[in-house]
């Protein structure tokens, strides 16, 4: 997300870091740097003028124990983090005075229904029975299509496909609902800003009473956030839903003219699937656009798609049972995380990667390759009889070239995998002992590896 913006500031901190003097003449050159790379960005100009004063300020301040380059990358850290965000803003729906209803705002094309099935599987996730109202019934197939989102997201959908009038179809669910910990509304949006949609947003929160209202917008339209933002506001929006960060160069508008106008960005979609979506850490974002990486991003990613494993196959794998059927089991939860390229962008260390003399740019070569290879691996895990993938030991050079003959992979990577698996299964049978540098250096040489 964002990637032009975080390559420029990345070069910027690299030149802080390796520069021998911090003095007026690099401020200024870092500045307009800065300057430029967040007009491109989408940023507003005088948001940025803000920003770059006081930098100016700021910088010619000394703080005690803290060298001036320290202080300087800290001090663009946290000016970023507060031209962003001034805060993160975590939901926590109550059980107990359920219903918890959400309702989501905005206009046309921003991605609501979609982020309702998003904000559904999130909270499911986390232990409330969810579900989706549908009151979008001015949108052609719009039911239809919150259906199959919820379907996705393995929620609850309610919806009416022949009423028109939203009053008449909440009244008709309401009882059902009072079943669920929450309720998350999509509604109807128009072409553009009008009296008629804010009145019926009006309307809605009388009736349905939301303890949250967000607002859904999309990145790419850049600065025009302001002015949603800032009349969505008004009705008493209590949060901003930023979607379609994966792929725009624009979002750092969007982000900026939401938090200026008070509403606080709460969640961010990044990327099409049900699952791609983060609570919004104006903190961890900035550190990851600077190289910095975002552990915290990572971890939720990773606790929400390890819930969806078996518990009876996470057994297995710490007894030591590890079948390679587990193992492709595995290969699968780990793309449902996204792109490899994009969580090691939340490693810090693998994103900030420019004084290494190019590798940065193989990193994105070299998770691609691998993505690739996974592939090629379930089609050969696909090719195998039931014993081979419950036993790989029996595995002889002429069933591995009967597999290779019937899932097109080389035997070379067939082997290959069989190596990983077996090192996977080595490390999980060690759980009860001391996994101490001895018994990895122990565990690689019998797989002839090598660890650093």
């Amino acid at each position: 997300m964002l990637d032009k913006l975080g390559s420029a500031l990345k070069k910027t901190l690299s030149k802080i870091a390796g520069a021998v003097f911090v003095d007026n003449s690099l401020i200024d050159q870092i500045c307009e740097e800065l300057k430029r790379s967040m007009l491109e960005a989408d940023i507003p100009l005088d948001i940025i003028q803000g920003l770059i004063e006081k930098i100016k300020e700021q910088s010619k301040k000394d703080q005690k124990g803290i060298e001036k380059r320290e202080q300087l990358l800290k001090l663009i850290h946290d000016e970023l983090t507060n031209i962003i965000g001034k805060g993160e803003k975590k939901i926590k729906p109550d059980k107990k005075a359920k219903p918890y209803i959400i309702m989501l705002a905005g206009l046309y094309g921003a991605g609501k229904t979609t982020a309702a099935a998003k904000l559904a599987l999130y909270y499911s996730k986390r232990g409330f029975k969810t579900c989706v109202l549908g009151l979008d019934v001015h949108r052609p197939a719009a039911p239809e299509q919150l259906q199959q989102m919820a379907e996705k997201a393995k929620v609850t959908s309610l919806i009416d496909k022949d009423e028109k009038n939203v009053l008449a179809i909440y009244e008709k669910y309401k009882s059902k609902i009072k079943k669920f910990d929450l309720c998350i509304v999509d509604t109807a949006g128009r072409d553009a800003l009008s009296k008629d949609l804010i009145d019926e947003i009006t309307l809605l929160k009388k009736e349905i009473k939301p303890r949250q209202t967000f607002l859904v917008i999309a990145a790419d339209i850049g600065q025009t956030a302001r002015k949603q933002a800032k009349t969505f506001n008004e009705v008493g929006i209590t949060g901003v839903i930023v979607t379609r960060l994966d792929g725009t160069a624009k979002g750092g508008g969007a982000l900026a003219s939401c938090t200026e106008t008070g509403a606080n960005v709460v969640f961010i979609g990044t990327g099409e699937k049900v699952q791609d979506i983060e609570t919004f850490d104006p903190s961890g974002f900035v550190s990851r656009l600077l190289g910095m990486g975002d552990l915290k991003a990572l971890l939720e990613k990773v606790k929400t798609v390890a819930e969806e494993q078996q518990q009876e196959q996470v057994e297995r794998i710490k007894k030591g049972k590890l079948t390679l059927t587990d193992f492709c089991d595995q290969i699968k939860t780990m793309q449902k995380m996204g792109p490899m390229d994009k969580i090691a962008g939340m490693v810090p260390g693998l994103g900030n990667l420019g004084k290494m003399g190019g590798v940065s740019k193989k990193i994105p070569e070299m998770f691609g390759a691998q993505e690739e290879k996974i592939k090629r691996w379930k089609f050969a895990i696909d090719s195998m009889t039931k014993k081979e993938k419950e036993d790989p030991d029996v595995l002889d050079s002429s069933r591995i070239t009967r597999v290779s003959k019937g899932s097109h992979v080389p035997t070379n990577e067939i082997r290959e995998m069989i190596k990983q698996y077996k090192l996977v299964k080595e490390f999980s049978s060690t759980k009860n002992q001391k996994m101490d540098q001895r018994m990895m250096q122990k565990i690689a040489k019998k797989f002839g590896k090598k660890l650093f």
